[in-house]
């Protein structure tokens, strides 16, 4: 585990952490504890609630699971059948199979019990799996929530509930969910909220889950990490297949996860790229868990150089080494940029974002750049229609200002048209205006040019 430059010089033994869950946290790799860490394990460990705000890939799963470790260490190991002692909630099956993994990791020494419950995959063997209650449940809202009618697991018991990646459960329109599973949890229990991003409407659900919360912010939200060079190319739809897979030529383009908007449209990318001879493996929504988890664990183990995805992936990958992020579509949601380039650069490694937008989609890409604070640098343009606000490329990617511009030439040619006597030329007039055009001829040959241009 990289140590932040920002983090503390102290490790988790001072934070409060210590016996077998110290032993298993060093033998994961977890030795200097990164700020998000730093500042939310104490509170927590003295029950306090919490909001985190925090990057992706800060290090905030570690940040909420050790001390709810910790504490459920010191219960003993006597459960209550069909119960759960903590509940950590996610929007995705990607970002819980993730949690899982770090939960084991964290507990291996301390013989405490996981479940994993979401949807995709047996929900019989996730029923035989709670049938003797278990110590930390992992769900994405729906499943859980069936589970929960059913009678197949009662959060009665419940005394810690986590919230990862809360917005995101925003925008899938699990808040409803969300607030029922959290009014089924044990009155008197310790809740946490973390995200890389906290809107409005967060906010409030906040105040309605949290009593007098700590809360723990290590960087400004929506803002991306610095090892992330970000760029940007303009390319119309019908050109992004062949920008992309002239892109992908570049074999220092080791390890990419390609963004789609849509199911569909990560389907299409997926087979365009295999027909111009990638390899390329594709998990959205309509796949099964398992052809999900198969094709990450390709992604992962390198034997699958690109990854296409919908934004479901968006918070739910975290693999080492992600040389590049390419945003075939600018997302619907600003904030969603944010956590889709943040698969690349974690840990303090660099990495590269790319962005391919079509002029059509020049409101999305001002909503990311108001979001992100700063102009993505243009580096190359195949529309022919160059945007003369923007600046030009910015080796470092690091943002830009807007520059005022000069104005254009037409000013000064307009200037001279008119010391020389000359009519300027009437703009959309064209051919119309040579000899021998009649006035009705005009007026059809005008109309003809704007319907044109309408259609374009």
């Amino acid at each position: 585990m990289t140590n932040d430059n920002n983090a503390k010089q102290t490790g988790f033994a001072e934070l409060g952490i210590s016996g077998t869950l110290l032993k298993a946290a060093n033998d994961a790799g977890f030795t200097v504890p990164k700020p998000i860490q730093d500042q939310a394990i104490p509170p927590m460990l003295e029950g306090r609630d919490v909001l985190g705000i925090a990057q992706t890939g800060s290090g905030k799963t570690a940040a909420f699971t050790m001390p709810i470790l910790s504490k459920i260490m010191a219960l003993g190991t006597k459960r209550l059948r069909k119960t759960a002692r903590a509940l950590i909630l996610c929007p995705t099956r990607e970002l819980a199979v993730q949690i899982d993994e770090v939960v084991r990791q964290l507990s291996h020494h301390a013989h405490l019990s996981t479940a994993l419950v979401l949807g995709g995959v047996s929900r019989g063997s996730q029923v035989r799996r709670l049938a003797q209650g278990v110590d930390v449940v992992i769900a994405t809202p729906g499943r859980l929530t069936d589970l929960v009618r059913s009678g197949e697991l009662s959060l009665a018991e419940t005394r810690w509930l986590v919230l990862d990646e809360a917005d995101r459960m925003l925008d899938m329109g699990f808040i409803n969910d969300v607030r029922r599973i959290a009014r089924a949890t044990h009155a008197d229990r310790q809740t946490a909220l973390f995200s890389a991003t906290m809107p409005r409407e967060i906010e409030q659900l906040a105040a309605s889950l949290l009593k007098e919360p700590v809360r723990v912010e290590v960087a400004k939200q929506s803002t991306t990490a610095v090892e992330i060079t970000q760029r940007l190319v303009m390319a119309r739809t019908k050109q992004k297949r062949k920008v992309l897979s002239d892109m992908l030529a570049d074999e220092t383009m080791r390890s990419v996860i390609v963004f789609a908007r849509t199911k569909h449209g990560a389907d299409r990318v997926t087979r365009d790229l295999e027909r111009d001879g990638f390899e390329a493996a594709v998990i959205h929504g309509n796949k099964s868990q398992n052809a999900r988890q198969r094709a990450l664990n390709g992604f992962r183990d390198g034997s699958v150089r690109i990854l296409v995805a919908t934004d479901i992936a968006a918070r739910g990958i975290d693999v080492p080494g992600i040389s590049h992020v390419v945003n075939f579509d600018l997302p619907d949601q600003p904030e969603s940029y944010v956590h889709r380039i943040g698969r690349t650069g974690r840990n303090g490694a660099s990495g590269e974002a790319v962005t391919l937008c079509d002029p059509a989609e020049s409101d999305k890409l001002r909503a990311v750049e108001k979001i992100i604070r700063m102009r993505l640098p243009v580096v190359a343009d195949h529309t022919g229609e160059p945007d003369p606000a923007r600046n030009p490329a910015d080796a470092s990617g690091r943002g830009g200002q807007r520059h005022a511009q000069p104005k254009a030439s037409n000013d000064a040619a307009r200037g001279q048209q008119k010391r020389s006597g000359q009519k300027p030329k009437q703009a959309g007039s064209g051919d119309a205006h040579k000899a021998g055009a009649k006035p009705g001829q005009r007026k059809r040959n005008n109309r003809y040019r704007r319907q044109g241009a309408r259609a374009a």
